[in-house]
């Protein structure tokens, strides 16, 4: 145990159970979205599955695990198949961000729960702990960064609502280049302190939204143990 705390080997399994859970639910909500709003492209090829075999990139993986920047494989969507088509790309790429920020806040509810009961019982729940507050930052992490208007991230896709189409599939043709270059720029730090501050300022508001469990742990132990 205290070999796992102290040493590497913790933090690098930690990294890999949440990645097998974050790229897997991102990218299956990117697909059963896009299902839900009529485009089956990425659904017939199995992408709505929590199977990380179905979504991981080895060199993806890789990336995030050791240096912090990655990918999985990106979701196939065929926007023709929408009704509103630009409506359907923004929503459908939208949804893989949100469900990282819904496992951020479930991840964060989780952490003060035990943080409460271990408390309460005397017990050391340290490293599940762990986990779940590395759930939060690296789900809240993913969220954000997907969001920034840069292709081929999702929140470029979202400007389909607000530039011409000619315009964005103009700029989507130089997406690999665009994110060489913004893959360089990460590696050297260049977005280190706007990305920190919104990932801080996201992670704020979440915790605050789990307020109520402090709430509802008081209300029980007055009726049961004592105030907490």
């Amino acid at each position: 145990m205290n070999f796992l705390l102290s040493g590497r080997l913790l933090p690098f399994l930690v990294r890999l159970i949440v990645l097998m859970i974050a790229f897997p639910v991102h990218e299956s909500a990117h697909a059963l979205t896009a299902h839900w709003l009529g485009d089956d492209t990425a659904k017939n090829q199995g992408r709505i599955s929590l199977n990380p075999a179905k979504h991981i990139s080895l060199w993806g993986a890789l990336f995030m695990l050791f240096v912090g920047v990655g990918a999985a494989n990106p979701v196939p969507i065929d926007a023709r198949n929408f009704k509103k088509p630009k409506v359907g790309m923004a929503v459908s790429s939208l949804a893989g961000p949100v469900s990282n920020l819904i496992l951020a806040y479930l991840s964060m509810i989780v952490y003060r729960v035990l943080f409460i009961v271990s408390y309460v019982k005397g017990a050391d729940w340290t490293i599940v702990m762990y986990i779940f507050q590395y759930g939060a930052i690296l789900n809240i992490g993913l969220a954000v960064f997907n969001l920034l208007p840069i292709p081929p991230l999702d929140g470029s896709r979202i400007l389909t609502l607000f530039l011409p189409e000619e315009k964005y599939f103009g700029i989507m043709k130089y997406e690999r280049y665009i994110f060489g270059v913004l893959f360089i720029v990460v590696f050297m730090g260049l977005l280190d302190r706007p990305l920190a501050f919104l990932q801080n300022g996201t992670a704020n508001i979440l915790w605050a939204l789990t307020n109520w469990v402090d709430s509802v742990a008081n209300i029980f132990l007055k009726s049961n143990i004592g105030v907490i």
